[in-house]
């Protein structure tokens, strides 16, 4: 699984004009997932994130984690993070899952998350064309991959 976590002031996304999910201070999340994802990674990247220190403290420090500063999180499902960009200038996806392996695993992440957070999280809708507006707040953006977990 690959993620791209923004910590956001607020965070929204719309379909069709009309706003499916929006939150204030937390993290907006760009998830990908490919076929070799398991149930392991997710369990792995939702225990990473929801302890991740990029909050400031009482001294302007990063140090607190979304679980301390009692934040939001909204995950839009991103393929394109599984874009193959080494010929030419189109990409291709050929790495990215396929719907019947990723549409589960998507919403294992974000069921778990939402556990871990103790509060909803927000969604966006697997394959829509939506449109996400967020403030980075920081500008703070960490990229994970499960693949490379040390």
């Amino acid at each position: 699984m690959r993620a791209v976590i923004q910590r956001v002031t607020h965070a929204s996304v719309t379909i069709n004009s009309s706003v499916k999910s929006a939150i204030q201070q937390g993290f907006l999340i760009l998830l990908g997932v490919c076929d070799e994802d398991t149930m392991e990674d997710v369990e792995w990247l939702v225990k990473k994130i929801a302890n991740l220190r990029v909050f400031g403290d009482e001294n302007g420090v990063m140090n607190r984690s979304i679980l301390d500063v009692q934040g939001e999180a909204l995950v839009v499902s991103q393929f394109t993070l599984y874009a193959s960009y080494k010929k030419g200038n189109r990409p291709s996806w050929f790495r990215a899952g396929s719907h019947e392996h990723s549409i589960p695993l998507y919403e294992a992440f974000c069921r778990d998350l939402s556990d871990a957070i103790g509060k909803p999280v927000g969604t966006g809708e697997f394959g829509a064309d939506m449109k996400v507006e967020l403030l980075n707040d920081g500008p703070v953006t960490i990229c994970m991959d499960t693949k490379n977990k040390e």
